[in-house]
């Protein structure tokens, strides 16, 4: 760890602290974090990111603790800091038992696409010429 950790380090050091003990509780996993990085420097708010988790909850979920660690970094508050990592955390965690789905990327439950295809095909049909869509067509099937 460099002098000056990133929230995405923090968000992967907890990530790295469940695997290897993942019947943990938060509390524990909170107390160990802080131990680890009370007295460093504070992350930059410039760099303000968390790995994207949209292929396992929704973006409002997974960027859930931004705000609050943004407070702690500004207040430079490591218990602010790190609380909100892992309420980010515990979103990505518990958000594919609490939705009822299988945690199963190859489903893609995420793909925003399929809910706007059939509006799109109507709006192609309505307003592309039919020559256009033809050659379309035909350098789509190349």
């Amino acid at each position: 760890m460099s002098d000056q950790p990133t929230v995405t380090d923090i968000f992967r050091r907890a990530l790295e602290i469940r695997e290897k003990n993942a019947g943990a509780s938060y509390d524990s996993l909170r107390s160990q974090l802080l131990g680890e990085y009370s007295g460093k420097a504070f992350p930059s708010s410039a760099y303000l990111t968390i790995p994207e988790y949209d292929n396992i909850t929704p973006e409002e979920d997974w960027t859930a603790g931004l705000p609050i660690t943004l407070r702690g970094i500004q207040n430079e508050d490591w218990n602010e800091v790190i609380d909100g990592v892992l309420i980010s955390l515990e979103q990505v965690e518990n958000y594919p038992k609490e939705s009822g789905r299988e945690d199963d990327p190859a489903k893609e439950w995420r793909n925003r696409g399929k809910s706007i295809t059939e509006a799109e095909d109507k709006v192609l049909e309505k307003w592309m010429p039919e020559e256009l869509m033809n050659l379309a067509k035909r350098q789509a099937g190349n």
